[in-house]
């Protein structure tokens, strides 16, 4: 199904005139209203004018994370608060979150690209849908919310966690789409298996799964394990959300790009220069309708390419492959953005440890786990002994105990997700030949 057929299956030629006028609206909205851009584009030696050809978007300047940072928390938006019904903010980045604003325009229009992704998915008006995606600051469960209401599904808006529970509203109410991250699809899945139901009895026909990285495997896994078609959906706060792009069903090669409000481009990262068609590099995406928190090539730190072959389900947009690796070291844990940096500040901010550290990241079962080994500092492994204990009935491992309660709540409220962590003797944590710490170990079999 194809929820717009106008916008989704527009021809090419007409697409990019759309585009051209939208860039052109958007362009001069942020350099009349942000003084971000402005700057920028003066910088450049560029105006709004400039802009008569879609090619002359490769002129305008990027947009960054770091940006985002340094005009936290609004100084990105182009209208005044009294126009913005809500906020949102990026579940974890270095320091501070990255603070999103919707007009009553932009809610309209987010709705209406995350019904496309449902309607990708096979949902129909009339069908019952399960957002296991959370609510609240995260823009996955309002952001489906809205798009299945639009859509005309009935939802059933559990949010995350409590899986037994979701698997009685599955049993009871048959909904047909599910959505939330793939680990927490094999989550259900398994304990599907352990509660001895015949997953084909349930009825689910599709999955809408994004938040995190997933290869090919864990699309047959997941199918096999729930009897349904998985989907890959991609969006980022900074841009809208959820909704940016989507897979079909009947293809599941490549997640289709809302052309009409997202432009999408892919660069070399290290010159900037904007690469054909097929090759892989980093996204950048311009949004060409949004009133709230327009945005100009943001750089994305997501790797991918984009396919301009046609698509047998009809749709005409660009689409783009699944992301394989980032040009940052950002991590992606249970739909959470973790940055090393992130952590660092957190652990640096308790004097009992040294500035080495390393984390690891497993998924033994089906959700990601990520251990934090740090190593103590030289005054406080002499305070304990000289050693690591573990026996919490010697008073020098109530010591270790209670530093380790200490990082652990440090770290949930730095990065709101549970850490395992391990302290370290000083230079307990593996180095090579050349007395390099490897930061990362991410040990997900993905």
């Amino acid at each position: 199904m194809i929820w717009n057929p106008e916008m989704e299956s527009m021809p090419r030629e007409r697409l990019g005139a759309l585009q051209l006028k939208r860039l052109q609206q958007t362009a001069r909205r942020v350099y009349e209203r942000v003084p971000f851009y402005r700057q920028a584009f003066d910088k450049h030696g560029v105006k709004p004018a400039d802009i008569r050809t879609l090619e002359d978007l490769r002129r305008l300047p990027f947009t960054r994370k770091a940006d985002f940072r340094e005009t936290y928390p609004t100084g990105l938006f182009a209208v005044p608060m009294n126009q913005v019904l809500r906020i949102h903010a990026s579940s974890g980045t270095t320091g501070k979150p990255i603070i999103a604003g919707y007009t009553r325009a932009d809610l309209s229009m987010w709705a209406e690209t995350c019904a496309r992704c449902l309607a990708s998915a096979g949902a129909q008006p009339g069908d019952t849908f399960q957002n296991a995606y959370g609510y609240g600051l995260f823009t996955g469960g309002l952001g489906f919310h809205s798009g299945g209401e639009l859509l005309g599904l009935t939802v059933i808006p559990v949010s995350g966690g409590n899986t037994e529970r979701q698997i009685l509203l599955i049993q009871d109410l048959k909904p047909k789409i599910l959505t939330c991250t793939p680990s927490y699809a094999l989550t259900i899945a398994e304990t599907i298996r352990t509660m001895a139901i015949e997953a084909a009895s349930l009825g689910l026909k599709a999955a809408v799964l994004g938040a995190e990285p997933w290869t090919e495997e864990m699309r047959k896994e997941i199918e096999a394990k729930l009897c349904l078609k998985a989907v890959n959906i991609y969006g980022l706060t900074e841009v809208i959300g959820p909704g940016v792009s989507c897979e079909c069903v009947e293809v599941q090669n490549g997640a289709h790009v809302y052309e009409d409000h997202f432009y999408p481009e892919v660069i070399d990262p290290n010159t900037g220069e904007v690469l054909p068609p097929g090759t892989r590099g980093e996204l950048v995406f311009t949004s060409l309708t949004k009133e709230a928190l327009p945005v100009l090539r943001y750089r994305t730190g997501d790797l991918a390419s984009l396919d301009a072959s046609p698509c047998g389900c009809g749709r005409t947009s660009l689409r783009m492959s699944r992301i394989v690796g980032r040009t940052d070291d950002m991590l992606i844990i249970r739909g959470v953005n973790v940055f090393p940096s992130q952590i660092e500040t957190a652990l640096m901010r308790i004097p009992e440890l040294s500035p080495h550290y390393q984390l690891v990241v497993t998924r033994e079962k089906t959700l990601d786990e990520l251990e934090v080994r740090v190593e103590v500092s030289p005054e406080f492994f002499r305070q304990i002994g000289g050693e690591i204990l573990v026996d919490e009935t010697h008073q020098a491992d109530h010591a270790v105990h209670e530093l380790r309660r200490r990082i652990g709540e440090r770290l949930r409220g730095a990065l709101n997700l549970n850490t395992t962590v391990t302290l370290l003797s000083p230079g307990g944590a593996p180095r090579s030949e050349g007395g390099k710490l490897k930061r990362v170990v991410d040990k997900r079999k993905l």
